[in-house]
């Protein structure tokens, strides 16, 4: 296995409209929200900072990460030169009202949104600006719309959309182009394969893959569960319930003998696979620790032949995974729609 100073982060086009980010991205949401306790601000910007170094420069966030501490602290870790070095992905559209998560496209509140998070950010443009979940009320094309002035405005740079269905794909794109869409992809979550990335590829827009590791599952294991917190988000998720969890640690346990025999560990393997989809996926695996930041530049040194890519294609079959990828109560936004533009009457 290559040591990590000997890997090299190379650089990748995220979709066909000239946005470039380093082809294994940072996600950040793990140091402010939903996995337990937000972690200490100073560790945080040290664990950044080293991404940054080490080639890692496409770091994702959202407004309702915290919400909105995880958007200050990469404002403060983007002071003194790092801005430039960067590109900043964040995310609009989903809000706690009354205690309530509420989905908001309207465009008065996208642009309300946008404008906070640059104020957190403390930057003067967004690079990538996700609609972070579909407004089911209200037609794609009204939210893109706005969107589009944003971007006629230079307030953000490119437009992106987070677990869209592929007719919403397609609608939003033909407002504005969409540089990227965001899903979760990875060994125990390949329902996006069948529709959802081949019109992607169609259209010339960029993949990026969260929850690469499955949410930490193909790092540590079953045994992960042990270390879930009392305010940590994943202790809902069905795929770690025991009636599952008990099923689903085969998967885990193939993955991690193949990756005995590769000389690396199963994270870097899952993370490998994840990579070897084409050079138009780009992984954004999250952590709060910087040998694990290592561990996982690493699996960019993990080559894979078309034999092994079957091999773990069949361990992890869409039916191997037992468990929905989220709880019932926050629904399937990926299968969604929105109403036909002719339906909208603006206020």
């Amino acid at each position: 296995m290559a040591a990590h100073s000997r890997v090299i982060v190379p650089r990748m086009k995220l979709g066909s409209q000239g946005l470039e980010v380093s082809a294994q991205g940072l996600g950040c949401m793990s140091m402010s929200a939903f996995y337990g306790v937000p972690k200490p601000e100073p560790d945080m910007i040290k664990v950044i900072h080293h991404a940054i170094n080490s080639g890692v420069t496409f770091l994702d966030t959202s407004d309702i990460y915290g919400p909105h501490t995880n958007e200050i602290l990469l404002g403060k870790a983007l002071k003194d030169g790092m801005r430039e070095k960067v590109q900043l992905a964040t995310k609009f559209g989903v809000r706690f009202v009354d205690g309530q998560r509420e989905i908001c496209g309207d465009p008065t509140y996208v642009r309300a949104a946008c404008e906070a998070s640059l104020k957190r950010l403390d930057i003067d443009s967004i690079d990538l600006y996700y609609q972070h979940r579909v407004d089911t009320r209200l037609p794609i094309e009204v939210t893109v719309g706005e969107l589009k002035k944003l971007v006629e405005e230079g307030k953000i740079k490119y437009i992106g959309l987070s677990e869209a269905s592929a007719s919403t794909i397609r609608r939003a794109h033909a407002v504005h182009p969409i540089t990227a869409v965001q899903l979760e992809w990875s060994l125990w979550s390949r329902d996006v394969e069948a529709e959802i990335i081949p019109t992607c590829r169609e259209l010339g827009i960029g993949i990026v893959a969260y929850s690469p590791l499955g949410r930490g599952f193909f790092s540590s294991g079953p045994k992960i569960v042990e270390s879930f917190s009392e305010g940590d988000s994943r202790r809902d998720l069905p795929r770690f319930k025991p009636e599952n969890l008990e099923h689903n640690t085969v998967v885990f346990n193939r993955v991690n003998d193949m990756a005995t025999r590769k000389g690396c560990t199963p994270s870097q393997l899952a993370l490998a696979w994840v990579h070897h989809q084409g050079n138009d996926v780009c992984p954004i695996p999250g952590t709060t620790k910087i040998e694990n930041l290592n561990q996982n530049i690493g699996a960019l040194a993990v080559k894979l032949t078309p034999e092994e890519m079957a091999e773990l294609e069949s361990i992890a079959s869409s039916d191997a995974v037992k468990g929905e990828r989220y709880s019932s109560e926050v629904g399937m936004w990926h299968t969604s729609e929105t109403p036909p533009l002719s339906t909208w009457k603006s206020t």
